[in-house]
């Protein structure tokens, strides 16, 4: 096959869409190199991301050159004939109008519809745009892809999609989390960052839907610990160190940005739990990252992430502090329980494996493009 994608986010994004982006490239090069890859992409790759996107003969990165302005969502589809594409791949909820006229099947990844669960969280222009692309895809692609089956149970429910139409397919986590960090590299993170002696740990936009003032309100309750959080400081950030301010724990609550990918390893596995209690999620790799890492999660309840930690994780409701006080003390003192989170955690994410993950992906392009059986009357 000739398979295409729509590589914006795979080579211009550091963090999420372009993470998934580039995991679902990279592994198909890897493990079907019979086919042929080809990015289509608004701009060159460069930097990082370029030393990250998979190379070879059988990869090509198709840059659109003059005018770029809605390329992606009008003029791409005449490049795709062009190029012959077998498949097209939407990798971030969306497919260019009109894309059953470029020749190729087409498939859309949708990783979630949290901006119509909970509008809230988005400004109107932003919804608005991202219901419109999402909503043509899924109605226009030949088969869809879930992240999780809470994503394909919204894709359901808010654009009355065929079930049979949609395959959930989950995504694995960067291979560098599935090995043990040494001594010295732990002590440099540590010194880098000036991590505190015993810490929670989540990892995620700071941001209101992340919800992570509810540790910042449980830590009240749970003496000799500290909190770090890792991600992109949103306004909420202000809220969540002003709340800390008022009730003392100023000292004990680490809000940080700009942590390097191949440093948060290391942060993982120095944290004593790693707490997830956003109100929700598509998925919930930051998860994978933990179990895989061989830390005890502790999440939130009422949306995907009971699919992400698996039924040997401890899930919350996201609005009781002292529900998540109560599990962060019984995980802290209880060396058994700790440890039976950790060992079965390293079984459940075996399902992510890039192996299983690719093979998956795989099955469902091969469902669009083997070739209908012929009628015989």
């Amino acid at each position: 096959m000739k398979i295409g994608f729509d590589a914006k986010r795979a080579t211009q994004n550091f963090t999420g869409l372009g993470n998934y982006s580039r995991f679902v490239i990279n592994n198909l090069v890897k493990f079907y190199p019979d086919n042929f890859y080809e990015l289509f992409s608004p701009k060159p790759s460069v930097g990082k991301v370029d030393t990250e996107i998979a190379k070879g003969n059988n990869v090509k990165i198709f840059v659109k050159e003059g005018f770029k302005l809605f390329w992606r969502t009008l003029g791409i589809v005449k490049d795709i004939k062009n190029e012959n594409i077998t498949l097209y791949h939407g990798l971030s909820n969306e497919l260019p109008y009109k894309i059953n006229k470029s020749g190729a099947k087409s498939i859309v990844t949708i990783h979630d519809l949290i901006f119509l669960r909970h509008p809230k969280f988005y400004p109107v222009i932003d919804r608005n745009i991202y219901n419109i692309k999402a909503r043509y895809a899924c109605k226009v692609a030949d088969r869809i892809v879930a992240v999780s089956e809470c994503t394909k149970r919204d894709i359901i429910e808010y654009y009355g999609t065929d079930p049979n139409k949609i395959d959930v397919v989950y995504q694995g986590c960067f291979s560098i989390f599935r090995n043990r960090v040494d001594g010295s590299k732990k002590q440099q993170v540590i010194d880098k960052y000036n991590l505190p002696p015993r810490f929670l740990l989540s990892i995620g936009s700071i941001e209101e839907r992340k919800n992570i003032l509810l540790i910042v309100k449980a830590l009240k309750s749970i003496p000799n610990i500290h909190f770090v959080a890792i991600g992109k400081q949103r306004k909420y950030a202000e809220k969540v160190k002003q709340y800390a301010l008022e009730h003392g724990l100023e000292d004990r609550v680490h809000l940080l940005s700009n942590v390097a990918l191949e440093d948060l390893p290391a942060v993982l596995q120095l944290s004593e739990i790693f707490i997830y209690p956003s109100f929700y999620e598509g998925f919930g790799i930051p998860i994978i990252e933990a179990l895989s890492s061989e830390v005890p999660v502790i999440a939130a309840k009422g949306s995907c992430l009971e699919e992400a930690g698996g039924s040997h994780s401890i899930y919350i409701d996201p609005h009781n502090e002292n529900e998540l006080a109560t599990e962060i003390d019984s995980v802290l003192n209880d060396n058994n329980l700790k440890e039976k989170m950790v060992q079965e955690g390293i079984e459940y994410v075996k399902r992510f494996s890039d192996q299983k993950c690719t093979d998956d992906l795989m099955e469902v392009y091969k469902k669009i493009s083997a070739p209908s059986p012929i009628s015989i009357i």
